[in-house]
């Protein structure tokens, strides 16, 4: 067993993760050395940079600095998603470096306090921002480690104390596992990630285990509907925790939360989309168990709470036109998002432009994904994003296309995008995936805001 206060170096292959870069600053506060290597050049590697933490682009061994080549103090923390032909990662491997993937690091800080931890095929990452957002600003002592950059905080680290800990559980590479979770939520269970577990079933089971982790003492949360026995959460229904009364006023959601032990009055909440409203519910009931103050002070925190990047966040709203980027990049969040937008911009022409993540996710779920595009009235569909895959024979942004049935939908690069969008005369336009599509909104922003 590795113990951290032995550590002095901390290498992290993969470092601009949104995962692994929230660790390396968390240990960069702890006054460890920090340093790691990652394929490109980022706002979030660069963000790392200006914070002291040394970054290298070059695989090659000769590019890891000195520091990090002493066996004795240091720790090799890798992304489960880094080759295993990689320079570097063979270097640690021959050498015998303690190596440790993100969740098991995670795990060590974790273990033996009080763990507030949210799984989820979706909306893990805005809840475990909620959570967070939530207990700091009540008062509690909370580190968070977030999967997004939170707007309050411009981090996806939150640090006020170390008694209590929020962490996204990730399923991928089932990575929850290495958790001890004292209280716990499973947001959805969507099939997912089937290039590691095959199955919807499998994927199913994964989450019982992870639901096992919680101890008859701790507390396990549940969407309500499904399979897993829990505390249930939902909206306008018969679940344990549900927001009733719900109006929209201005983009803003006005309800009511009815508890086991009562109705918390007048919540307000200012994320469009009723899968943000669950998660705000999931978040508050977690909080309340937790043990957060009064009813006034979390109806304060919740209504302060400003969102995540690339979750349903406005770039451009104005009466005329509105931009809205996603990280959106499974057919069941494509559906939310269109949800939320039709929700909160009734009656408006709406142009989606999607970039697909990996290969095999297009494979495994190209009729929903078919179904779920369609709903939008006009499409832009860019290549696929591979992340770490290698192409599937048959399997591209034309074989997709095809299945797509809609009569406004264009097939583009990215270097078209900016002339196929001016062709629209669609006000709402949507902007989702989980690849590099991110790094095309703020020049699409500029473009639009100097056109119309």
């Amino acid at each position: 067993m590795i113990e951290l206060n032995h550590i002095k170096n901390i290498y992290f292959i993969g470092i601009g993760g949104i995962g692994m870069s929230a660790l390396a600053r968390y240990f960069k506060f702890q006054g460890k050395n920090v340093a790691g290597y990652d394929k490109t050049s980022t706002p979030l590697t660069r963000t790392l940079e200006s914070e002291g933490i040394q970054v290298v682009y070059d695989e090659a061994v000769a590019s890891i600095p000195e520091d990090f080549t002493h066996l004795e103090g240091t720790l090799v923390v890798y992304t489960p998603a880094i080759s295993k032909e990689h320079k570097q990662w063979l270097y640690f491997i021959s050498r015998e470096f303690p190596l440790k993937k993100r969740a098991e690091v995670l795990g060590l800080i974790s273990k033996g306090k009080n763990t507030l931890a949210v799984a989820g095929t979706h909306g893990k990452t805005t809840t475990t921002a909620i959570l967070g957002h939530l207990l700091k600003e009540t008062g509690a002592p909370v580190t968070g480690f977030l999967g997004g950059i939170s707007e309050d905080i411009q981090s996806n680290l939150i640090l006020k104390g170390d008694e209590v800990i929020v962490v996204e559980a990730d399923e991928f590479d089932r990575s929850f596992m290495q958790l001890a979770p004292n209280i716990a939520a499973i947001t959805s269970m969507d099939a997912d990630h089937l290039d590691i577990y095959h199955d919807k079933e499998e994927l199913d089971k994964t989450f019982r285990d992870f639901a096992a982790l919680v101890p008859e003492s701790g507390t396990l949360f549940v969407k309500n509907g499904l399979p897993i026995e829990g505390i249930t959460l939902g909206i306008e229904d018969d679940a344990d925790y549900t927001a009733t009364d719900i109006e929209i006023e201005n983009g803003t959601y006005h309800f009511n939360l009815r508890t086991p032990k009562g109705i918390i009055k007048d919540l307000r909440f200012n994320l469009p989309g009723k899968h943000n409203l669950l998660n705000a519910i999931t978040a508050l009931a977690m909080a309340i168990q937790y043990g957060s103050p009064t009813d006034e002070e979390l109806a304060r925190a919740l209504f302060s709470f400003k969102g995540v990047r690339r979750r349903f966040t406005y770039k451009i709203k104005t009466d005329e036109l509105v931009l809205i980027d996603d990280y959106a990049h499974h057919p069941a969040e494509i559906e939310a998002v269109h949800q939320a937008v039709r929700e909160m911009h009734p009656g408006k022409k709406v142009l989606a432009i999607f970039q697909p993540h990996l290969f095999s996710r297009t494979r495994d779920f190209g009729d929903d994904f078919a179904k779920s595009l369609a709903k939008f009235d006009e499409l832009l569909l860019l290549d696929i994003y591979p992340a770490r895959e290698e192409p599937i024979e048959g399997i591209d942004s034309v074989w997709l296309f095809d299945q797509i049935k809609m009569n406004l939908k264009r097939l583009i690069t990215k270097e078209q995008l900016s002339e196929e969008v001016k062709k629209s005369d669609a006000s709402v336009i949507v902007m989702m995936g989980a690849g590099d599509i991110g790094e095309e909104v703020e020049p699409l922003k500029r473009i639009l805001l100097n056109e119309r």
